[in-house]
């Protein structure tokens, strides 16, 4: 008998071959215009989109967002070329949800992924909820160990978890939880959204729990409410569909996070979509940009075809700053000056 943890992350991948509207291409970027800069009086080639996380260099602020992970050909293949293509271009990754690797042990292999990252940042990622559910810091720091991770992601996904048919949903009281979590683990603790986005409140609760580092992940990109209706076991059940655009606009959550601008770091994720995107986010208060669906079919053909995509999205981003008369990414850094209009 096939454990059904690992069978659901095949599920998942495959949702995406069935039903192209899982991307909902949201676009809410486009709704601002940037500043162009006819003079922009720099060189392209000095542009320097380096950043720093973790104590580590980046080649530009881009982290290769939480995909998959567990007992298969397919997800090791897409876990290794993924890994293989952040070190080979300097860029972040974080690894889909390592619960998966406590119900069937074959599956830590797929997270097994220092050995092809030896030098970038590699994140570890678990449910928070999970710690309602028997996990606690030990298991937190065997999965960061398996990847030999600089941080850890706690996920936070009640619409995924309410939609799904096997889905853990008692969210209450984790707060408590976490933060003992974060007095006990060997690496710093990130609080992640999966696609609907952070609220001020959760941000507050977060600091208090003591987290520094936050990935909004807001609404725009991949649904995975809609990717969860594709498993659903009742045919009239709609809820996935009904939700699939529910949750916080990436930029919008960027804006709702400027207050607390000063005591953490927060990673932009859901629809970045490109450079501009990227650029964009960089501007509304985001010190790292997440992006996932545009490298997942990559991901199953090689590691080369990986780093096409993320040396696309390097020559956009830095042809972006170019344009707009930047020379470094402390300069695009909460610059509204560069917002020339938003609709």
């Amino acid at each position: 008998m096939t454990d059904p943890t690992n069978d659901r992350k095949i599920e998942h991948i495959r949702a995406f071959d069935r039903d192209p509207a899982i991307e909902r291409d949201a676009r809410y970027f486009d709704r601002i215009h940037l500043l162009h800069r006819a003079l922009p009086e720099l060189d392209l080639a000095d542009v320097d989109a380096s950043v720093k996380l973790f104590g580590k260099t980046l080649s530009f602020p881009l982290l290769i967002s939480s995909m998959t992970g567990g007992n298969h050909e397919l997800v090791r293949k897409i876990n290794m070329n993924l890994a293989l293509a952040a070190e080979h271009c300097q860029v972040a990754m974080g690894v889909g949800s390592q619960r998966v690797m406590f119900v069937d042990e074959q599956a830590r292999a797929s997270f097994e992924l220092r050995q092809y990252a030896p030098s970038t940042v590699l994140i570890s990622n678990v449910g928070a909820v999970q710690l309602n559910y028997g996990f606690t810091a030990r298991e937190c720091q065997m999965a960061v160990d398996a990847l030999g991770a600089d941080a850890l992601y706690l996920h936070l996904n009640p619409l995924q978890e309410a939609v799904q048919p096997e889905g853990d949903t008692n969210f209450k009281g984790l707060a408590a939880k976490i933060t003992d979590l974060c007095a006990n683990l060997s690496v710093p603790v990130m609080l992640k959204e999966v696609g609907s986005g952070l609220s001020p409140a959760d941000v507050q609760l977060g600091l208090q729990a003591g987290i520094r580092y936050f990935d909004i992940a807001g609404s725009g990109g991949t649904s995975w409410s809609r990717i969860e209706h594709q498993r659903r076991s009742n045919p009239q059940d709609s809820l996935g569909l009904t939700f699939q655009d529910w949750g916080i606009p990436t930029p919008l959550a960027l804006k709702l996070m400027d207050p607390y601008q000063s005591q953490a770091t927060f990673v932009a994720s859901g629809g970045v979509r490109d450079g501009i995107d990227m650029v964009k986010s960089v501007i509304l208060g985001a010190s790292i940009c997440g992006v996932a669906a545009p490298l997942l079919h990559p991901a199953m053909e090689s590691a080369d075809a990986v780093i096409d995509v993320i040396e696309r999205l390097r020559r956009e981003f830095i042809t972006a700053m170019f344009l707009l008369g930047t020379p470094d990414v402390a300069s695009l850094f909460r610059n509204q000056n560069l917002i020339l209009e938003e609709r």
